[in-house]
């Protein structure tokens, strides 16, 4: 692309179409952007290029759009020279294309300019391309053949909503894409050296390669009249234009490792596609086919079989200059092969139902080993010890976010050893116990659980399996509050057991996720303290990102639809009119309701249609237990006089696809809590909810969302256990509506950070390429002892807490715990590892003087 620097108007949108022959479609497109857009008229700058048509469409379209800016090319330069030389004119920030045979749907230009100032790492908007009356698909997602086959696998099936998640994907159809006009620029634009066909494509590949993302944005729809212009091209010359091209764009953006052992292969299977596909105006000539050299056959060369040969002689001619370009854009690669095999979607389809091509195809992949380079498929076991039900808490949440987001590009179950009763279309929901659990291993590539269940099912510490512990809540720190006023010789043995369970998770793990910046800073220290952070790992990643990853718990892209009214004018007490304070979550020993409550008696004399809702008392999982803040915030507001008219409490747990009805029903979410070391380091979930429906949001400062509320004005941060503070942060937010506003444009700003996909990022990243961590393959010595090894080699037993203190009433409980789990046999496994731990230690210790 011709270099220029056109001085770029912030937040202006240049739309470039290009006519070829007949003006019509030109001037109709022109119109409907012109008209129909959901867009200011100052920033919208429309730009034509004629490219060389040969007859009055230039003064036809002149005269019909005086507005428009008008740039005549003097020879046909195709789609890619057509759409740089309108960029070149462009002055907008954002540069968007439409084919001049589509027509916008109002919102299309505004939902992707959107989409980009959401997030600044997406760089180019795939559009929504159904046909012309809005029915058929025509694009939702950009896909790619190891061969370089660029096809859209959904196109001509009805649109039935399937496709309205947004997404990343491997390139845009040039019908209809939104970027951002200095990374077009950078990037190089579209590769004139194509003509058409796959300029598209490979302008997707560079940008994925380069670092950058192309997402798809449904909500970005353009409705187009598919290859109208193609009609009158001819079915060889479009073959040779994607035969060729498809090569070229192999050649131009895979690795050096990849592109050795995938271009010889795309050629042979080029030659043989186009051989298979045959067509029009056949030539019948003799050739001599046969190994033993006696006969001929005779066979019918069309020129759609010529395509494939000529296609290969153009990749020659090209080789020059094709070489100076991969060789600068290798040089900036930032994104490897395998992280972007999951964005070509199916890439060992063969796509063409031919005997004679597929027996080809097979022989190629077979030969040069093809399906180990493109089979990004893993099979994945994510096992949660809570409730997969209607009804659900945070660990199994995240646990299921994590299966639906896994499950688009491998083989997952998701299982719970405690109940299961959900199902999934796209993974399969398992309920298993803990010996269970062997067959589930057995099966995987990669274990991601959370919790306890590598305490409950220790062999795991032993498997050879690329295992990924979700350390998302320090649980240790919970406990330390949990158990408070307890007797505090169980209380130790309490918080010793979970550290030490803890600390087996952090020996064996291969790969960590932990929920915020200051909680990696805490789990780095626990990990040094086991030993974690040695030579193998330091020297395999300095940053130790890929040990252990910031992965916050996430919210649906989507937002939230209200179905029925939940709150006012449903729950007694509550009026249509009233403010609705709503507390998303259960009420446990480390959160601070009592200050909320009387902050709200408070209130209450200032306005008297303030209503605090608590969303939900019982815990859907029946292994979690009563907590006494849940019985003294209900104690409170009785004392006070509130329950029921000004303080509710929702005794049961609210479904989870029912919450949004609840949360659409509120003015204002909140979240106190006490200030203690769980505080520094938790991750409260249910402010995620509030990002999501978008609720201000007032919440005590001091954890990681306190910081993010008042650094981005989503609400108010208030001190801990301060009344006064809560009072007037709380009445701000109520009687304010202008600042109200304010605190929810901000969070629909933000909440996009959070969205499941994003916050998952570090994990899908490694599931596409899992491995061992550098010191954990080699961290068992002959006797299978785990551990870890040092930086010379020499094995390193595990460090362990302190073990808890021991009594008959202790051991009586383990005793039970161990029958339950496994019976006699697991009792009698315990006990006897317990012996042998001892007769160890009694051999270890120094002999007395």
């Amino acid at each position: 692309m011709p270099a220029r620097r056109p001085t770029t108007r912030p937040g202006v949108a240049s739309v470039v179409t290009i006519n070829y022959r007949g003006a019509e479609d030109t001037i109709a497109c022109l119109s409907a952007l012109r008209d129909q857009l959901d867009w200011p008229a100052d920033r919208l700058e429309l730009i034509c290029v004629e490219n060389a048509s040969g007859d009055d469409s230039a003064a036809r379209i002149r005269a019909a759009l005086p507005e428009v800016t008008l740039i005549e090319s003097p020879t046909n330069t195709g789609f890619a020279g057509g759409c740089n030389l309108g960029v070149l004119h462009a002055t907008g920030e954002y540069v968007a294309f439409l084919n001049n045979d589509a027509r916008p749907h109002p919102h299309w230009l505004r939902a992707a300019v959107e989409a980009m100032e959401r997030d600044s790492t997406v760089a180019c908007v795939a559009s929504k391309v159904l046909d012309w009356e809005g029915e058929l698909i025509d694009y939702v997602d950009g896909s790619l053949t190891w061969y370089g086959m660029g096809y859209k696998r959904e196109v001509t099936r009805p649109d039935t909503g399937e496709w309205d998640e947004q997404k990343d994907v491997l390139f845009a159809t040039g019908a209809a894409m939104v970027t951002r006009t200095d990374v077009y620029r950078a990037v190089g634009g579209l590769d004139e050296r194509f003509f058409m066909f796959y300029e598209d494509v490979d302008f997707g590949w560079r940008l994925n390669l380069l670092g950058h993302r192309v997402r798809y944005v449904p909500g970005s729809v353009a409705y187009h009249r598919h290859h109208v212009t193609m009609n009158k091209f001819g079915q060889w010359r479009e073959r040779y234009l994607l035969e060729r091209n498809a090569l070229m764009t192999l050649y131009k953006n895979l690795e050096d490792a990849t592109l050795a052992r995938v271009l010889a292969p795309a050629i042979a299977l080029a030659i043989r596609r186009t051989i298979a596909l045959g067509g029009d105006d056949p030539t019948v000539l003799d050739l001599q086919r046969s190994p033993s050299g006696e006969g001929s056959d005779r066979i019918e060369v069309s020129k759609t079989t010529l395509a494939g040969p000529y296609a290969v002689d153009y990749l020659v001619e090209q080789l020059p200059s094709l070489a100076e370009t991969r060789a600068e854009l290798q040089a900036r690669r930032r994104r490897a092969d395998r992280d972007l095999v999951p964005l070509f979607r199916q890439p060992m389809e063969p796509a063409l139902a031919n005997e004679r091509y597929q027996a080809g195809y097979d022989a190629l992949v077979s030969a040069f080993e093809i399906a180990e380079l493109f089979s990004s498929r893993r099979r994945i076991v994510i096992v949660t010890g809570d409730t997969l039900a209607r009804k659900m808490a945070g660990p199994g949440i995240r646990a299921l976010h994590i299966a639906e987001e896994l499950s688009r590009e491998h083989d997952v179950r998701l299982v719970s050893t405690t109940r299961t009763e959900i199902s999934s279309s796209r993974f399969a929901c398992l309920q298993s116990t803990h010996e269970g659990l062997r067959a589930h291993e057995k099966w995987c590539d990669v274990l991601i659980f959370q919790g306890f269940t590598m305490a409950k099912a220790p062999w795991l510490r032993n498997s050879s399996k690329i295992i990924v512990a979700d350390m998302y809540d320090p649980v240790h720190l919970e406990q330390l509050e949990q158990t408070r006023g307890q007797d505090l010789a169980r209380r130790g043995s309490d918080v010793a057991s979970t550290t030490n369970a803890l600390n087996d998770q952090l020996l064996r793990g291969d790969f960590f996720l932990c929920a915020s910046e200051k909680q990696r800073h805490f789990w780095l220290g626990q990990m040094a303290a086991v030993g974690r952070l040695n030579p193998r790992t330091y020297d395999d990643d300095s940053s130790l990102q890929s040990l252990i990853a910031t992965v916050p718990f996430g919210l649906p892209s989507t937002p939230p639809r209200r179905t029925r009214p939940a709150i006012k004018g449903v729950v007694p007490g509550i009026d249509p009119g009233d403010k609705v304070i709503l507390w998303a979550g259960g009420v446990y020993n480390w959160f601070d309701p009592l200050t909320l409550i009387r902050a709200v008696d408070r209130l209450r004399q200032r306005r008297d249609d303030v209503k605090l809702f608590f969303l939900g008392m019982k815990h859907p999982n029946p292994g979690v237990p009563e907590m006494r803040m849940g019985w003294q915030a209900q104690q409170l507001a009785a004392d006070l006089g509130l329950t029921d008219k000004a303080v509710f409490f929702n005794a049961g747990w609210v479904d989870y696809d029912d919450r949004q009805n609840y949360l659409l029903d509120a003015d204002v979410g909140v979240s106190t809590h006490f200030e203690h070391v769980e505080t520094t380091f938790a991750f409260r979930t249910r402010i995620l909810d509030y990002l999501w429906a978008g609720l201000p949001i007032v919440a005590t400062e001091g954890d990681t969302f306190g910081d993010l509320i008042a650094a981005e004005k989503l609400g108010v941060a208030v001190p801990d256990e301060d009344v006064d503070a809560l009072v007037e942060a709380l009445d701000r937010v109520l009687g304010d509506a202008s600042f109200a506003e304010e605190c929810r444009a901000n969070v629909a700003r933000v909440r996009e950070r959070f969205t499941w996909e994003a916050a998952l990022d570090p994990l899908l990243r490694f599931c596409r390429a899992p491995r061992h961590a550098p010191d954990t393959p080699a961290a068992r010595d002959a006797r299978g002892r785990t551990g870890v090894v040092g930086g010379n080699g020499v094995f390193a037993p595990r460090l362990l807490v302190t073990p808890p203190p021991t009594s008959v009433k202790g051991d009586v409980g383990l005793a039970q715990q161990y029958f339950r789990e496994g019976g006699v046999t697991e009792v009698a496994r315990r006990a006897g590892g317990r012996i042998r731990r001892l007769l160890r230690e009694r051999s270890s210790r120094p002999p007395a003087e």
